[in-house]
């Protein structure tokens, strides 16, 4: 056994010079990598400069049915929403007063008439006498003008019966047009006045939008500049096209009235509220993928690949973001063309981290 005694003593020295060559042969420690990201330049896009306001549909062809005498109605003939024809019954109004007032003024006129009739046979008896000599000049001037005062005055009474006769045509209501009729407010037996709206008749045509734009703005405004009419979710419903500026400020809102004609009728009805923008013009912006943006308390911020010390580093930007036009928003301040902007992995991005573009 005494040559296992001297073997034993080297194993440890043999250990130790591999440990020794182990350490002699590693790498010095390094920092972190580079975190590996999208990139995307910014690129610029012409993007319109459009502002939105709430506006209120009208149409050309609705007109409010008022009556233009007053009573108690005793018949409605429509229903709201029915289809009518011009000239078509829409109320009745009790006429029997004016009615017996027509008639009234017919027995007069019928009185006048015989009165005139008498006139006439004597004047033309006096007429005769003065050319036998039997009569004066005077009798024949006073049978004269006591028949022209008959004739006039069955003339006025003839007048006054035509309009009573008129004004009792206005005692039933018809549509001034082909159309739809509205919400019918009254019911038989109520009273009405000249004031009393009864409803609506709404021809089909064009419609138009009401939009009132700050008048700080108004110097902008130009005839035929382009309106968009959008829905509830945002969608383009149809373009359009301003035809009419108020030349008059609302001094309770300090807007300008704007009119813009929209042909769309069947997914717009009158007095609907909808939103309209106006556009003003058109301009070159930088736009960068939405998903490169994020918010933070109510501010937009994006990551941007700056060069330093030989690589990237994330720098965080606040920017200030228009519309979105596709997958992108539009920057209005913040992010200029070429800038290089990180798309993926924002979560997990700090202020000055070293990043590296993804092949």
């Amino acid at each position: 056994m005494p040559g296992l005694r001297r073997v034993r003593p080297l194993v440890p020295a043999v250990l130790a010079l591999a440990v020794l060559a182990c350490r002699g042969s590693a790498a010095p420690a390094q920092g972190p990598g580079a975190m590996p990201v999208k990139i995307e330049t910014a690129r610029i896009v012409q993007v319109d400069d459009v502002s939105e306001y709430v506006a209120t549909l009208k149409s050309r062809g609705s007109a409010a049915i008022m009556p233009q005498v007053e009573g108690h109605i005793t018949r409605i003939f429509v229903r709201s929403g029915a289809r009518v024809e011009a000239g078509q019954p829409l109320m009745q109004i009790d006429p029997a007063k004016q009615e017996a007032t027509v008639r009234s003024q017919e027995d007069l006129r019928a009185a006048k008439a015989a009165a005139l009739e008498f006139a006439r046979q004597h004047y033309d008896r006096v007429r005769d006498l003065f050319g036998s000599g039997v009569t004066s000049q005077q009798d024949l001037d006073q049978a004269r003008t006591a028949l022209e005062a008959a004739q006039a005055d069955l003339g006025a009474l003839e007048a006054q019966v035509s309009e009573e006769r008129e004004e009792l045509r206005y005692y039933r209501v018809a549509a001034p047009a082909a159309g739809i009729v509205g919400d019918i407010p009254v019911r038989v037996g109520d009273r009405v006045t000249v004031s009393t709206l009864l409803t609506t008749v709404d021809s089909p045509g064009v419609l138009e939008a009401y939009v009132s734009v700050p008048v700080e703005r108004a110097s902008s405004l130009r005839p035929g500049m382009p309106v968009r009419i959008v829905d509830g979710t945002g969608e383009l419903t149809v373009p359009s096209r301003i035809t009419f500026i108020s030349p008059q400020v609302d001094e309770a809102t300090q807007t300008v009235l704007v009119k813009a004609a929209v042909q769309d009728q069947e997914r717009l009805r009158p007095a609907q509220f909808i939103r309209a923008r106006v556009v003003w013009g058109s301009q070159p912006r930088p736009v960068v993928p939405v998903l490169a943006v994020s918010r933070v308390s109510g501010q937009y911020f994006t990551f941007v690949a700056e060069p330093e010390k030989g690589g990237l580093v994330a720098r965080q930007r606040p920017v200030k973001v228009g519309e979105i036009v596709g997958n992108d928003y539009v920057v209005l301040e913040g992010i200029q063309a070429g800038d290089r902007v990180i798309v993926s992995g924002t979560q997990f991005l700090r202020e000055g981290v070293p990043v590296a573009p993804q092949t």
